[in-house]
């Protein structure tokens, strides 16, 4: 996988001392080719690497991590299960939903895993701000609820002092899927998208990438300039 053969964006850094970021934009993808991807580059990294912020949707998946029990996931039916290395349970992914990864030398940033647990977090509660939906945190449980309803899952893996994986906000997709699994290893956990409160007048995931990129530039250190 070429990803320099996608159209991508060098972040400016409100700090002269913050190492360089790549955003990149990669539309609608498989899941294994990215995942392989990513992990290849964190196990191999070379210095001086940029660090590098990936948006993109995936098709239909379900994402099993580490700690995943197989008695959560129910009827997958003819959707793929793939077993990965983040933290957490199992989720779900596919069009219309908003996947951000976040590939970071963390040990480079002096940034502790709780601290971008909670710059990511942050991030999506004051995207969904700026579309006038109030979301919150719970605790023991990472990610992002609207009126107890989850809308964006959260999970990392940390290896070597680099980060990968990252978020994925629910934003105008089908949401059946989710009711084959316990979301997050939760029982009746319901699941909600921003297309359920809001009509937006652009592409609404687009929309939302701009947003959220933005959000996710400000928590690391960067100043706000999508492209």
């Amino acid at each position: 996988m070429l990803l320099s053969d996608y159209k991508s964006f060098i972040a400016t850094p409100a700090n002269p001392d913050l190492p360089k970021l790549v955003v990149r934009r990669l539309g609608l993808q498989d899941y294994e080719p990215i995942f392989k991807t990513m992990r290849y580059l964190a196990e191999h990294r070379k210095a001086g690497r940029s660090d590098e912020i990936w948006l993109l949707s995936h098709k239909p998946v379900f994402t099993q991590g580490q700690a995943g029990k197989a008695e959560h996931i129910l009827n997958p039916g003819e959707i793929p299960v793939v077993q990965v290395d983040r933290g957490g349970q199992v989720t779900y992914h596919g069009p219309g939903q908003l996947v951000a990864y976040l590939l970071l030398d963390v040990r480079r940033r002096r940034l502790g895993v709780r601290n971008l647990v909670d710059a990511i977090e942050r991030a999506v509660i004051k995207t969904l701000s700026e579309f006038e939906i109030e979301a919150n945190t719970r605790q023991g449980a990472p990610g992002v609820y609207v009126n107890g309803a989850k809308i964006a899952a959260l999970g990392l893996r940390i290896k070597q002092g680099l980060s990968y994986h990252g978020l994925s906000l629910n934003v105008n997709m089908d949401l059946e899927p989710f009711s084959r699994i316990n979301p997050c290893g939760f029982e009746r956990l319901s699941v909600t998208q921003i297309a359920d409160f809001v009509q937006l007048r652009q592409p609404m995931l687009q929309q939302t990438s701009k947003v959220m990129v933005d959000n996710l530039l400000t928590e690391l250190g960067y100043l706000t300039c999508y492209n």
